[in-house]
């Protein structure tokens, strides 16, 4: 059973990319490019030369940032929307802290990081005590949180912390930026930073009684409350740690690649970073590997664009549609119908092997 389940876990989200890439190239060819070619330079763009996969890693970053806040939250059986919001509070503390107060320097970088993290987990607390306090729909309250973080963001550049004529804050100084990898490519310690925390995640979610008890939370709250968990505790420190996670994240992204507050910053990483934890089925290491494999589409579409006239929309077709085909197939084999007919099949297949 456990190796039945592993194998469609693996092959729903395959047959949903192969899927999604067949229709695209469908579209492709009905604008008449050459759908070979457009997939080439694709992945030409992000593979095709050291700086096209370091630039692939930095943009894969935020996005395993994201996709672990949802998948850490999902696992205890809540829905935190709001990684968005908890990623820009997490960048604007950085912003504050890296510019107006004076220090530079690993040490200043590890601080921001520190207090990004804190700051994102506060925002991130906020749903969760309204749900346990006040019965809240914490998927409300969360996606309004980023709204309200949005506007805050936009507040500091154009106003609080404005750096000149130009709406955008000041530069985060060079002694606190966080360093590349290599000096002459773009890939920064950040990527490092965000598979460490994975690596924690995966740990302490699989490997300890904590995370098997908030496991246990996410599969049955009734059962869990029951047998004598602290189900509102577990609700509460899963939204606090998902949100410091995204603050983690918003403050390794604005040291090491934004570096300041712009109009833009980080639209769209939260629910990007949903849809990567659902197709990865809340794995964190499977989270990894789906951002990045999102990361390699949105770095080649700009090769691709270039090279085939091809508009990178094409792109954000193919990533709906794997979104849509991995979450829709995962559903489906969950159907009392579709498990009596894959049992069947394998039955047969063992008897007929034997």
């Amino acid at each position: 059973m456990k190796i039945r389940d592993r194998m469609l876990s693996v092959l729903v989200p395959l047959i949903s990319i192969l899927l999604a890439f067949v229709i695209g190239c469908i579209i492709i060819a009905a604008m008449g490019a050459n759908p070979a070619a457009a997939i080439g330079s694709l992945f030409k763009g992000a593979f095709g030369s050291p700086n096209n996969i370091a630039t692939t890693l930095v943009k894969a970053t935020p996005l395993i940032f994201t996709g672990l806040c949802a998948c850490f939250a999902y696992r205890c059986g809540v829905f935190n929307l709001g990684g968005e919001g908890q990623f820009i509070i997490g960048s604007c503390v950085t912003c504050w802290v890296a510019t107006t107060w004076g220090i530079e320097g690993p040490g200043a970088a590890i601080l921001c990081m520190v207090l990004g993290a804190v700051a994102g987990g506060i925002w991130g607390a906020i749903p969760g005590i309204l749900k346990i306090t006040r019965g809240l729909n914490e998927m409300i309250v969360s996606i309004m949180l980023n709204y309200v973080a949005t506007l805050f963001m936009g507040l500091l550049y154009t106003s609080l912390l404005r750096e000149g004529s130009v709406p955008q804050t000041a530069a985060v100084p060079d002694a606190t930026q966080i360093p590349r990898i290599i000096s002459n490519l773009k890939v920064t310690w950040g990527i490092v930073i965000a598979l460490a925390v994975a690596a924690v995640v995966q740990y302490f979610l699989f490997s300890t009684s904590r995370g098997f008890q908030m496991r246990a939370v996410g599969l049955n709250m009734t059962a869990s409350r029951f047998n004598g968990f602290a189900v509102n505790r577990y609700i509460l420190i899963s939204f606090i740690v998902s949100g410091a996670i995204a603050g983690l994240g918003g403050s390794v992204e604005l040291l090491a690649t934004q570096f300041r507050l712009i109009s833009g910053f980080a639209v769209g990483y939260g629910f990007d970073g949903v849809a990567m934890a659902l197709i990865a089925q809340l794995n964190p290491v499977a989270t990894v590997v789906v951002a990045y494999f999102f990361a390699v589409l949105r770095t080649g579409a700009t090769t691709m664009q270039v090279m085939t006239k091809i508009p990178t929309s094409v792109i954000d077709i193919i990533q709906a549609l794997v979104i849509v085909f991995a979450v829709a197939g995962l559903a489906l084999v969950k159907l009392p119908q579709i498990k009596q007919f894959v049992n069947g099949r394998l039955g047969k297949n063992r008897k007929e092997a034997q």
